[in-house]
């Protein structure tokens, strides 16, 4: 759907002009990187912290179990590592739970960077334009203002 100037009928842009918009006009804020600097190190640390839980919750499993069956009856110690099984299933779920959600936000933060700047910004560009264009405008005419009373009071004299 391209007509003989090369531009897109619907669009009106040429082919390669949408690959710009798809790189950042500039870096990350410093509040960014600093968020991706404790978020990073954050979810690396919780997902070994679920990593642990999990592989003490299965040594503990293997250990306890022929240790309960032979001192105490069968079913205390059943209940007793049933218990033991599902709070250790339970935290190693939180701690990935909480080290993947950081490692979201993470993610989120960083695809933010690469997202055009919103257009309420490119409007507040434009009204500071014409902000600076009126004061310019004034200051023009309180000069020739002031020149021509200039001018009066050096012919009066």
């Amino acid at each position: 759907m391209a007509d003989v100037r090369g531009e897109h009928r619907l669009t009106g842009a040429r082919p390669g002009e949408g690959m710009k918009n798809l790189l950042p006009d500039k870096g990350p804020s410093a509040s960014q990187a600093l968020t991706v600097a404790t978020l990073f190190p954050l979810g690396g640390f919780l997902l070994t912290l679920s990593g642990l839980a999990l592989a003490a919750s299965v040594v503990g499993l293997v250990i306890a179990t022929p240790v309960f069956l032979l001192f105490s009856p069968v079913l205390v110690p059943a209940a007793l590592l049933m218990a033991l099984a599902v709070t250790g299933f339970l935290t190693s779920g939180v701690l990935g739970l909480g080290g993947l959600s950081s490692l979201t936000s993470l993610a989120n933060t960083v695809r933010g960077l690469f997202q055009r700047t919103p257009d309420y910004v490119e409007q507040a560009k434009r009204r500071m334009a014409e902000a600076a264009a009126q004061a310019g405008q004034k200051t023009k005419d309180a000069g020739e203002m002031i020149q021509s009373k200039a001018q009066q009071a050096a012919g009066r004299t």
